[in-house]
């Protein structure tokens, strides 16, 4: 492999590198030319399997197609963990705090996971190249750093677990990244809002942003019962469980029952009835959360000596948390990796490999170099024609997308919904506009719309609005670029309405609190998507449309996808999801579909009681 770096040295080849993130959840491939990101994608998104944790030869797959070369063109696969640091880890947390040692359940871990040198060789049969295992926590940090716009930048690393590490912190300069300092297991700050996350009666890893989300609807009660009986927080961020409280040590729940006698009630059972209890549970965790980001984040800018901050880790992917750095000035710049939990490890292996193994140049983007997160695949019109007439889709195609884009925007005042597949997937668990619904946010009605009708979920949850880039300070506060929906701020008073001050809990939701109600969380609040013509440009011109016609430069916009399932990948997810839902419209690339022209294509038992009757 040394005869392969130098003779791409020699030669001014560019290696192609794969990353690989695999058997803990949000499994994904990564494959760059040097230092040019060619393709990444989540396996869930072709196996349709939320989460899908396994070997992701799918994902493998589009990117050497992406890259139009086969598995023996590739130079070097990266591996996203240390497997051997992850087994020391789960060894003596078993032996520490199980009462009885699973040798069952460690010997299964162990002969599945730990050779994962073996597991590659096997799945990727023609591949004789090195494999070079990197870092969980060093991967997340070059996913962050790297493709973002600085030279020079602090870099934070917060999820639930790595190896050992919970938290990283770290320093980047031109191409060359070092970490600085760590926060280990069991103390993490990813796990204690998981905990809280089951509490509520989410699904811990993928109902914690419904907690940020249930959170303004209530009161942070519990605030200093959490700070004094389940947590010490340090000056710098330190974080000390009481594990007397939680049970993720031993690998079970979250949660024991010490932890529900501190607030005087069971956990909640899935799916039944949120109250002001849980309501001020939410605003409560996710304002110590708010709290010890701060104070790591302030630490770390300390340490490191930039005020230019990188994230990655899954409580990166907490918006309301970022937004705050930035409107409390506690870094002057941010930039947060799209796909910031495990399936952006990936990527951070394949970069880390660019950087440190070949030691390739590092050119800085001043925009950033993720091209947008549009890294998934993208289908033709002639495949997608190909797929319409094999279901007997009716259907109106556009020579020019200038009359589509017209077409979108009629339907949009209309008050219609869409959807909206074009271009390259996106990377990471946000819909960006090319897998997206699309509405109007001056309809008062349209989250309700969307959650009971589309979604099929919560009534209590927010949409993210989409807004012209050189028009988001006129509507909202502090945040001039948000291109990966990261960030949340407050819309501007003068767009505001007075609020009822005799509402609260889930009656809030009744009251139009702002010009753009559908995009407005209840506490003023919106997750913003700044969308430029470099980055979008079929976007950026529906919202130039919009804006032409209503003055309003804002539209919603929110994954295409039913609650529970992976954001569509192909044209055949997209009809489905259209089929299954009370969408009115879709827009597959130059094609436009009315529902009411359907035949009931594609439609699945199980949500006919959702379907609207015709």
């Amino acid at each position: 492999m040394e005869d392969q770096k130098e003779k791409d040295q020699l030669t001014g080849a560019s290696p192609l590198i794969l990353g690989i993130s695999c058997f803990y959840h949000d499994s994904s491939a990564a494959l760059l030319r040097g230092t040019e990101i060619i393709a990444a994608a989540q396996e869930e998104r072709f196996t349709r399997k939320k989460f899908d944790k396994s070997f992701p030869m799918e994902s493998i797959l589009f990117c050497l197609d992406q890259a139009q070369v086969n598995i023996k063109d590739i130079d070097l696969i990266t591996f996203y963990e240390d497997p051997i640091l992850k087994w020391d880890r789960i060894y003596k947390t078993n032996l520490t705090y199980s009462r009885r040692l699973n040798i069952n359940k460690l010997y299964k871990w162990f002969d599945s996971k730990l050779r994962v040198e073996d597991e590659i060789y096997k799945n990727l049969k023609d591949y004789k190249g090195k494999i070079l295992i990197s870092q969980h926590h060093l991967s997340h940090a070059a996913s962050a750093f790297y493709p973002s716009p600085f030279n020079e930048s602090t870099i934070v690393v917060l999820d639930g677990i790595g190896e050992w590490a919970c938290t990283s912190i770290g320093k980047g300069i031109n191409n060359r990244l070092e970490l600085l300092a760590e926060q280990r297991f069991p103390n993490s700050l990813g796990f204690l809002y998981s905990a809280f996350t089951q509490y509520l009666g989410f699904k811990v890893d993928s109902g914690e942003y419904k907690v940020m989300g249930l959170a303004p609807y209530g009161k942070a009660i519990y605030k200093e019962i959490i700070k004094e009986k389940l947590i010490s927080i340090h000056e710098n961020g330190v974080l000390e469980l009481n594990t007397d409280y939680f049970d993720f040590m031993a690998g079970k729940s979250m949660i024991n029952s010490k932890f529900e006698d501190l607030f005087g009630k069971r956990k909640r059972i899935k799916d039944s009835v949120l109250n002001n209890f849980h309501f001020d549970i939410a605003a409560s965790i996710q304002e110590v959360t708010e709290e010890i980001v701060e104070k790591i984040v302030q630490f770390a800018v300390n340490l490191a000596g930039s005020r230019n901050l990188v994230m990655a880790g899954g409580v990166s992917l907490n918006c309301v948390s970022n937004g705050n750095l930035i409107s409390k000035g506690i870094v002057d710049k941010i930039w947060i990796q799209p796909c910031a939990g495990d399936g952006g490890t990936s990527l951070g292996a394949a970069l880390f490999a660019a950087y440190n193994f070949y030691d390739l140049n590092r050119n800085i983007n001043k925009n950033d170099d993720q091209k947008g997160s549009y890294l998934g695949p993208s289908f033709s019109n002639e495949k997608i024609e190909k797929v319409l007439k094999t279901f007997d889709f009716k259907y109106e195609r556009y020579e020019e997308k200038s009359e589509l884009i017209d077409v979108i925007t009629d339907k949009i005042i209309k008050g219609n919904v869409i959807g909206l597949f074009q271009g390259r997937m996106e990377y990471g668990p946000r819909a960006l506009g090319a897998r997206s619904i699309i509405a109007d946010p001056r309809n008062s009605s349209m989250q309700e719309i969307l959650n009971l009708k589309i979604k099929f979920r919560e009534s209590f949850r927010p949409f993210a609005p989409m807004v012209l880039e050189e028009k988001s300070l006129d509507w909202f506060e502090n945040i001039k670029q948000s291109p990966y929906m990261l960030l949340t701020t407050k819309v501007k008073d003068i767009k505001m309405k007075k609020l009822s001050k005799e509402l609260e809990g889930f009656d809030l939701l009744k009251s139009d609190i702002s010009e753009i109600p559908s995009v407005t969380h209840v506490n003023g609040s919106a997750r913003i998507q700044t969308v430029n013509k470099f980055q979008n440009k079929y976007i950026y011109e529906i919202l130039k449309n919009f804006d032409l016609k209503t003055g309003c430069p804002i539209l919603i916009n929110t994954s295409f996808n039913i609650r529970g399932e992976p954001i569509v990948c192909t044209p055949y997810d997209a009809l489905s999801c259209f089929m299954n839902t009370n969408m009115d419209f879709l827009v597959l690339e130059n094609f436009i579909l009315n529902k009411k022209s359907q035949n009931k294509q594609l439609v699945r038992e199980e949500f006919l009681d959702y379907l609207k009757n015709d």
